[in-house]
């Protein structure tokens, strides 16, 4: 099967790349991300500082050197014949996150503990994390960060277990204690058990799917999204609601993160499935004005309701059901929000500070029209029950 069409058909000869881009996206999209970059950068340069002077990493040693396990169905290897697993380890949780202390302060890490983390490599994000496997399921395990001024994972869960409690289709997340501190496990939807053992699931990106370079990622729009949904994906009409309603839940919730890189979907050769929601995580914010990461409708991508429900039609929705799904939301929350806040053992204050300064923003609910009016009530009603 073709890895991704348009970009790499099944054809003899050079493929030339798409105008824009440096790599072909699926490639890129297997490659790690920020962390991941970091626990190589530490190992090749903190391990054997004589050995990587002057040593420039290009995308394919990051590549070759990222663990084999990584997300979606692709591995790099040297050789064309011979497939070697660059999957090493089965550390304790407690082992982890001490291994991604110590690449966050820069030191370099002894060989059992850049074992352990080295697994988690290959996978995107900019916060600590790494890959463990338990109970017959594939996790990514996400730690808190040294420089975290509030429980950032249990932020994520809460605003992952009320989207799913909304009815989205979201991957499933739990909390649990490591050396003191909490982790979050999502569990990996590229994944599959079989009688054979695991089976890859080839999984793209957003931005793969709209074309676009790292540094065109500022174009990525949900306009553009939904119009590729309709024309190359399954189920379009259920997944323009699907995607909708993550937007909303989005402003909804303060998660200002929705680039591109944060959506993605199943590749099976033919066409797309989108993947269950994954990072959808509140953004600490101090004012009330805010963007969301692509942009929404027109040039505007402000963190609006109004702007969302001005974007209905490229959904296949109405005025109407827009506003029928953010009441849905809004309901959801104000419901099941401390019991939810309990379930994470939430502080007051990060309670507090959760919902003043992300969940319901007061921003989200400006310059709201028509039958659209009713929602900054609905959303008093929600705080209210949720204080």
């Amino acid at each position: 099967m073709p890895l991704y069409l348009p970009e790499l058909p099944l054809q003899e000869g050079i493929l030339p790349l798409p105008e824009g881009l440096s790599m072909p996206g699926c490639l890129r999209d297997a490659a790690p991300d920020a962390w991941g970059r970091r626990v190589i950068v530490n190992r090749l340069f903190g391990a054997k500082p004589s050995l990587s002077a002057g040593l420039d990493l290009t995308e394919l040693d990051y590549l070759l050197e990222s663990g084999s396990d990584r997300i979606g169905a692709l591995d790099f290897q040297v050789s064309a014949s011979t497939y070697t697993p660059r999957n090493v380890t089965h550390a304790s949780l407690d082992e982890l996150l001490k291994a991604a202390e110590l690449v966050e302060l820069g030191v370099p890490l002894s060989p059992p503990l850049e074992l352990a983390l080295h697994h988690g490599t290959a996978i995107g994000g900019a916060r600590p994390k790494a890959l463990i496997e338990g109970d017959g399921c594939k996790y990514i395990a996400k730690f808190s960060s040294s420089n975290d001024i509030y429980s950032v994972v249990k932020a994520e869960f809460v605003a992952m277990r009320l989207a799913a409690m909304a009815g989205l289709n979201v991957a499933p997340v739990s909390l649990v204690r490591a050396a003191g501190k909490d982790v979050l496990l999502v569990k990996r939807f590229d994944r599959q058990w079989s009688d054979t053992g695991w089976l890859r699931k080839p999984v793209v990106s957003a931005l793969t799917i709209l074309g676009l370079d790292e540094m065109q990622a500022r174009y990525a729009s949900y306009f553009d999204l939904a119009q590729i949904i309709r024309q190359r994906f399954s189920q379009p009409k259920a997944t323009l609601k699907e995607v909708f309603g993550r937007l909303v839940f989005n402003v909804l919730c303060g998660n200002t993160d929705d680039h591109a890189r944060n959506h993605a979907a199943f590749w099976d050769g033919q066409q797309l499935t989108l993947t269950p929601a994954y990072d959808v995580c509140p953004q600490a914010r101090t004012g009330q004005e805010a963007s969301q990461a692509m942009v929404i409708h027109g040039r505007d991508n402000l963190s609006r309701l109004s702007t969302c429900l001005a974007a209905v039609a490229q959904f296949h929705l109405s005025i109407s059901e827009g506003v029928e799904i953010i009441g849905a939301q809004l309901h959801t929350m104000a419901t099941h929000w401390k019991a939810v806040c309990d379930e994470a053992k939430l502080s007051v204050v990060d309670r507090n500070r959760l919902l003043n300064g992300a969940f319901l923003n007061p921003f989200a609910f400006t310059a709201l029209q028509t039958e659209a009016q009713g929602l900054t009530g609905l959303a008093d009603k929600a705080r209210s029950m949720m204080v």
